[in-house]
């Protein structure tokens, strides 16, 4: 057995991805391993998920990288899926030029499978799967798993004693950061008892976020209020789980993983969590004082993503009424997300007739765009390294080289000549305030 707390060792950020694009994203802005979901097992079936095309070019950009990639399969699985299961499997296996690095499983049978089909594959358990104490991590390990997702409702203190108590080598995967479930361990009935959608099997409709009222049988129709200290009737509406501000407890805790939720988040999201927990977890390894400095930025960064306002969780007791939103289910949002440098060239290149009166030379970058904005206005300009610009859209061109006056019409694929330098992969976007 360990023994002592692991104090030193550098924990790995691991961010989700909802497609290809998000993949990169939290590759460049700081990930050390990101966990994505194929066409089928995930529990995200709404997200946009990687077909096998798309998610071999993914593992082979991040693992270009020094990124691992890990694959979820963390269905509960019934009898018809064990099959389907075995062939996904073989198929996860055999990818070419390289596969995953882990897969991630909750359920005991999909386990088996998976070590029938694939013996060498290292395998990370779920949240899902409950793992509330030392005994049952030692049961994982002796079978096989290498890594467990801990539940979220265990305490600093509890997942100090698990590190004790289980071997050395075996990892312990801890959400920091994003939605809380209203259920135990993410295992919710809700979502099925009302619409008939499993979110065991990966078909959420997040009842959590519902309002909810009380109806007298002999009243059909006639709606009474549901109050909670008179605040409001949100009655399961976490707020969103954020330990940014704890590093050092969780590094004294001996975790080995900072997991981030999201598998449905935007690029905006993943970059701005990434990067702010990446600075964070490198600033407090080179010294708290550092990192104690840097509070106020980290704060910042991820209030800039959209979020429910922030608690943490389980983390120090149990959550009290204050880590719920009673009055509302929106998000607070203050940033919107236009789109990512894919390509930058030289506009010569691009359009020579159409740019030939300029009299001096420019670049363009290429996007596609996910929001409305227009030529003039002053958008920012978000890097990986935290050094982040304004600057004016001086011009707009379709794909033909088409002058625009704005981009009304979601993912266009449009050039920008922008009053500031941006490079590949750099994210653009713009204050709430101050979009049209």
């Amino acid at each position: 057995m360990n023994g002592e707390a692991i104090h030193n060792k550098r924990p790995e950020l691991l961010m989700p991805a909802s497609s290809l694009e998000v993949l990169k994203v939290a590759v460049i802005f700081g990930a050390d391993a990101v966990y994505i979901g194929g066409d089928a097992f995930g529990l995200r079936a709404k997200a946009k998920n990687f077909s096998v095309e798309e998610m071999a070019e993914g593992i082979a950009f991040a693992h270009t990288r020094g990124v691992r990639v890990y694959v979820t399969a963390n269905v509960l699985a019934h009898n018809d899926d064990l099959e389907k299961a075995a062939e996904y499997f073989a198929e996860l296996r055999d990818m070419q030029p390289e596969h995953c690095d882990a897969l991630i499983i909750s359920d005991p049978g999909m386990f088996a499978v998976a070590k029938k089909v694939w013996p060498s594959a290292e395998i990370h358990i779920s949240t899902q799967a409950n793992n509330t104490n030392y005994e049952t991590y030692r049961f994982w390990w002796e079978l096989g798993a290498k890594r467990v997702v801990s539940a979220r409702e265990l305490s600093l203190a509890e997942l100090k004693e698990i590190r004790e108590r289980i071997p050395r080598e075996m990892e312990i995967e801890t959400f920091v950061h994003g939605a809380m479930c209203i259920s135990y361990s993410g295992r919710c009935l809700l979502s099925n008892y009302f619409t008939g959608r499993d979110a065991n099997r990966g078909a959420c409709t997040h009842p959590c976020r519902w309002k909810y009222a009380v109806v007298e049988e002999t009243r059909p129709g006639e709606y009474l209020p549901v109050y909670e200290n008179e605040r409001g009737t949100f009655l399961f509406n976490s707020k969103d789980l954020c330990m940014v501000e704890y590093l050092p407890e969780l590094l004294d805790a001996g975790i080995d993983s900072f997991k981030v939720e999201g598998r449905m988040k935007t690029a905006l999201y993943v970059a701005s969590v990434a990067r702010a927990y990446r600075k964070a977890i490198d600033d407090c390894l080179t010294g708290e004082e550092i990192y104690r400095r840097n509070l106020d930025w980290y704060r910042a960064e991820v209030s800039k993503c959209t979020n429910r306002r922030y608690t943490t969780g389980f983390f120090f007791g149990k959550p009290c009424e204050d880590a719920q939103i009673y009055d509302s289910s929106t998000y607070v949002n203050e940033y919107t997300y236009l789109g990512i440098v894919e390509e930058v060239r030289e506009a010569e290149e691009m359009f020579p007739q159409q740019l030939s009166r300029k009299q001096t030379p420019c670049r363009l970058v290429r996007i596609e765009q996910r929001n409305k904005f227009s030529v003039g206005d002053a958008i920012e300009i978000m890097r990986s390294d935290g050094c982040d610009e304004t600057a004016e859209v001086l011009a707009m061109y379709d794909e033909n080289g088409g002058p625009l006056e704005n981009c009304p019409h979601s993912k266009q694929v449009i050039w920008l000549e922008l009053s500031k330098e941006a490079r590949q992969f750099d994210l653009l976007r713009v204050r709430c305030d101050e979009s049209g």
